[in-house]
This record gives structure tokens, C-alpha cells and sequence, in this order.
């Protein structure tokens, strides 16, 4: 969504590179750049005005005129600036204390309420709530069939008594404000702690639509009014906004199609503007493309400063426990690492989502942003299947597949044997990395850690330098001479070392004169 405008940013960034002084001119030569960027990505003019203004004036104070690396400071002023446009801080949903908790969900025709509810609901089953999906959309054909097929996909049950129209042509049948107040009393019966009541749209705002959505607010009094917008619409999302926010105070901004190719100005205006927090992002068509929106994160993406914090949560949620137990014994015992634990990695990293994404998430992703939309997701399928058509033992030994275990793999997995090749000379340099580290080394290039062994140039050095040790003879009779020899010199030498305090006085009569004490201090030595 923000491939764009992270692309002029970070231009514009690398031209303040190497200055150690900042003119006014540099200034505002880099203003110019961004507030052209901002325009560009269909911010509100309104919004880049105030964004700009701010970031010069902060540019020409004392934080960056005195700064050890001012392009650095100007970095950090945008992306704090860019925070505050989004948001300011992460806004979580307001659980009632009493009954459920009712959400309302608002917004254009085709902005995706109704996929919108189906991923609310699942991320809210994901943190241990229990949701009910509320047809309230009785106009848009099939939209109650629709909201039931993606309550079905999400796991989470559909009040919907009445069918709603099947076609243009038809009347809507039923009351929405009688089926939102009757599914906030199922809601009660049935012990759901949620409720999300799923309203009509329109293809544009009118006085019918925002009564409707009125009266439903007014009958069901939500704890959460959730504007859903359609994040690719541009400098449009601003009225649309604003109309939403005068006809039913809506309490949070709901972000869809944030996974498409436009440039986004929505997303950068409706906060600012309507002053209400953008709470949720959708990413994509499945039921978990769905995240909970950070300003600060969103900032760091559209700078190119990556979000692994929202990587780490990923992993955390999705990782087995176990298996990464079971790894990390396997790692420490220092035992190899075999095509079964690869295969059982890349299922791990498979159940994280799409590879294309959480590499996106990495800082400078941008850099390499042409060769990461030309990755194939389907590569993590044919890994894979070029490892199940492997013996059990080739997994364990993969050194004894020859070329004709690499034709037959080739064949049970539709690959060529120049794919089985490369993942086989992959996998070998893969397993000698983990075996250095494992035994300390670090990873290949760098020293070993303090207090590992092996690996350092330091430790190369000492075993270069340390005295050769003799070889024993081949003669055993001379052999077992040369052994009682090497034990009686070690006895020996034992033998002549001095007994006494194990702090360096070595035998004979301890003299406190000798140190430099204060006066009277000997009489606590027991002399």
C-alpha cells in the first residue's frame, strides 16, 4: 500500500547523507520532497500542510542543529510526526463491564463490512473471547448468506432471522433495528460476551442510509462504532469520513484492502482529520489477514525501518512450543541437524503466514522489494515435497544419496535433479553453520563468543602458537614406557610445589611486618 511513498521518503533521506550541518536550505529542500510525496499518495492537503509545517519547524530548532547526525534527527522528527497523523498510540477495543460487549460496524457499500465482521470475530475468538456474528444488512443481495458463509470459515455462529433480498429487484424483508435489538438478546441468552452487528451500506452516503444506521446505534447503544473504509479510495475517504462522523459518531477507524497496490492517503488522513483512532487493519482475503494497527509500527513500514515487533508476535503465536524445545535440546546437545528438523522448520514458518509478507516486515525491505514480489510461495511447497519423497534414512544421511537416489527424489517430487541438487548443497552449507555454532564458533566469518569455544581468530591464534604436542610411538612396549614417564614427571612435579595459603604465601613463617598495614591492624592476623 505505502511501496510508494516509502520510495520517495527514503530518496528523499539519502540526499541528507553525510552532512554534518543542515542549511535552511537543506531544510526545506527536504520538506518540498516530502510534502510532494504526501501529495502524491492522495494525503489530505489539509493534513500535509500541518505535517510539513510541523516537521520544518522542528527541523530548523535546536534538536537538529545541534545533533552529532542531523539527517538522523530529521528521520526521527518524520516518523514521530508520522505516528502522531496515525493515531499516536495503539487504541484497543472498550469491553463492556456489564453484558456484552456490542460492536457496530459502519461504512460504504463494498468497503467489506461484512468479510470485515468474519475476521473481527476470529480475532476475537483468538483472544479467548466468545463473539456472535448480528445480520443487520437486509438490503444488499445475499449479504446474510454472505455473512454466514464467513462466520462459518471464522467458527463463530450467525444470528440472522430473516433471509434478507436475493435480488435488486426485491424488498428487503424484516426490520434491522427489531434483528439488532433480537441478537443483542441472543447474545445475552446464549452467553456471548460479543456481539458484532453488521450494518447496510450504500454506494454513497444519504440521509436514508444514515438514519437507518442511526436508529440501530440509538437501539442498541454499542460500547464500539467501527467506520469501515476502504483504504485505496483516496482523497475521498476524508468527506466520507466526516459524514460518517456527523451521522453516527462513529468511535474507531477500520482499515480495508490494506494489502492493495494504491497509494493509501486514506490511511495518513481519516485520523487526522476526524481525530477518532484507527484501530484495525485488514491485510488480505483470508479470515487472518487481519491485525490490530500500531501507528508506530505502520510508521516504521512506511520509512523503511521494518516491524519485527509485529514478527515476533506472529512467531510467538504461531511457533510450537515444543518443537521449538525440542530444537533448542537438539542445538545445546550439539546433535546434527537433519532434513527432518529442516522440514519440520519450514512447516513452522509456513504456519506464520505468507513468506512474502513477514519478509516485507524486515528493515530495508524496500531495497529488495522487486525481488521479493518475484518470490513464488509455491517454492515452500516444492521444498517440501522434494523432502517427503526422501527415505527416512536419506533424511538422517543425506550424504548417501548418489545420483540415483537424486533421479528417483527428482521423479516422486515432479522437480528437476538441478533443484534436488541445489537444496541438497543448500542444506550441507545450512548444517555446517548450525554444527559451528552449536560448538561455539558463532556464525561463519565472525569470532566465537566470550566464553565458547572455537571459532575466533584470538582462539586460532593461541592453538597456532601453543607447543606442539609429542607424538607417542608406534611401538606399544615403547609407548607404555613413554606414558609411566609423562605420569611420574607429573608426580614429581606436584610433589615439589609449596604448600601453604591458597592467597600466595607459599609455605615458611608469615611475617606481618612485612606488609604495609595500619598500626595495630596485625593483631587480627592471630600473630
Amino acid at each position: 500500500m505505502f511501496n510508494s511513498l516509502s520510495d520517495r521518503l527514503t530518496a528523499t533521506f539519502k540526499n541528507l547523507r553525510g552532512k554534518g550541518r543542515l542549511t535552511e536550505a537543506d531544510v526545506d529542500a527536504t520538506v518540498r520532497e516530502i510534502r510532494r510525496a504526501l501529495l502524491d499518495a492522495d494525503v489530505a492537503v489539509a493534513v500535509v500542510r500541518d505535517f510539513t509545517g510541523r516537521v520544518r519547524e522542528r527541523a530548523l530548532g535546536a534538536e537538529v542543529s545541534g545533533a552529532l547526525n542531523p539527517s538522523q534527527q530529521i528521520v526521527k522528527i518524520v516518523n514521530e510526526e508520522l505516528v502522531e497523523i496515525l493515531g499516536g498510540e495503539t487504541r484497543r477495543i472498550r469491553l463492556a463491564k456489564t453484558g456484552p460487549t456490542i460492536i457496530m460496524l459502519a461504512g460504504l457499500q463494498g468497503a467489506g463490512k461484512t468479510t470485515l465482521a468474519g475476521k473481527l470475530s476470529k480475532w476475537l475468538k483468538g483472544q479467548g473471547h466468545s463473539p456472535l456474528l448480528v445480520a443487520c444488512d437486509l438490503q444488499r443481495p445475499n449479504a446474510v448468506t454472505q455473512l454466514q458463509v464467513v462466520g462459518k470459515r471464522a467458527g463463530v455462529p450467525v444470528f440472522a432471522p430473516h433471509p434478507g433480498a436475493t435480488s435488486e429487484l426485491e424488498h428487503p424483508a424484516g426490520d434491522p433495528v427489531a434483528v439488532a435489538r433480537a441478537g443483542v438478546e441472543e447474545a445475552r441468552q446464549k452467553l456471548h460476551d460479543v456481539v458484532i452487528v453488521d450494518t447496510a451500506g450504500r454506494l454513497g452516503v444519504d440521509a436514508e442510509m444514515m438514519e437507518q444506521a442511526r436508529q440501530i446505534r440509538k437501539a442498541i447503544v454499542p460500547n464500539e462504532v467501527l467506520f469501515v473504509i476502504d483504504a485505496m479510495i483516496g482523497q475521498d475517504a476524508v468527506n466520507t469520513a466526516m459524514a460518517f462522523d456527523e451521522g453516527v459518531n462513529f468511535t474507531g477507524v477500520v482499515l480495508s484492502k490494506l494489502d492493495g497496490d494504491a497509494r493509501g492517503g486514506a490511511a495518513l488522513s481519516v485520523a487526522s482529520v476526524t481525530g477518532k483512532p484507527v484501530m484495525f487493519a485488514s491485510t488480505g482475503e483470508g479470515v487472518d489477514d487481519f491485525e490490530l494497527f500500531h501507528p508506530d509500527r505502520m510508521a516504521s513500514r512506511i520509512l523503511d525501518m521494518g516491524d519485527v515487533l509485529t514478527l515476533i508476535e506472529q512467531a510467538e503465536k504461531n511457533w510450537d512450543k515444543d518443537e521449538a524445545a525440542r530444537m533448542a535440546k537438539k542445538f545445546a546437545d550439539q546433535e546434527d541437524f537433519t532434513l527432518d528438523d529442516f522440514l519440520a522448520q519450514m512447516q513452522q514458518i509456513r504456519n506464520m503466514g505468507s513468506m512474502k509478507k513477514m519478509l516485507m516486515m524486515m528493515p530495508g525491505a524496500q531495497n529488495i522489494r522487486q525481488q521479493l514480489e518475484q518470490f513464488d510461495e509455491r517454492e515452500i511447497d516444492r521444498v517440501e515435497a522434494i523432502v517427503r519423497s526422501m527415505t527416512p534414512h536419506e533424511r538422517v544421511a543425506p550424504k548417501i544419496i548418489n545420483g540415483s537416489r537424486r533421479a528417483r527424489i527428482a521423479r516422486g517430487s515432479g522437480v528437476h535433479v538441478s533443484e534436488v541438487n541445489g537444496l541438497l548443497e543448500r542444506f550441507a552449507q545450512a548444517q555446517k553453520m548450525m554444527k559451528k555454532m552449536a560448538q561455539g564458533g558463532g556464525m561463519p566469518g565472525m569470532p566465537g563468543m566470550p566464553g565458547m569455544g572455537g571459532g575466533g581468530s584470538g582462539a586460532r591464534k593461541n592453538a597456532k602458537n601453543a607447543p606442539k604436542k609429542k607424538a607417542r610411538s608406534g611401538n606399544p612396549a615403547k609407548a607404555a614406557q613413554e606414558l609411566r614417564d609423562a605420569e611420574a614427571k607429573r608426580a614429581g612435579a606436584a610433589k615439589a610445589l609449596p604448600t601453604g595459603a591458597a592467597f600466595g604465601q607459599q609455605g615458611g613463617d608469615f611475617d606481618p611486618s612485612q606488609l604495609n598495614l595500619p598500626k595495630g591492624f596485625d593483631k587480627f592476623l592471630g600473630k
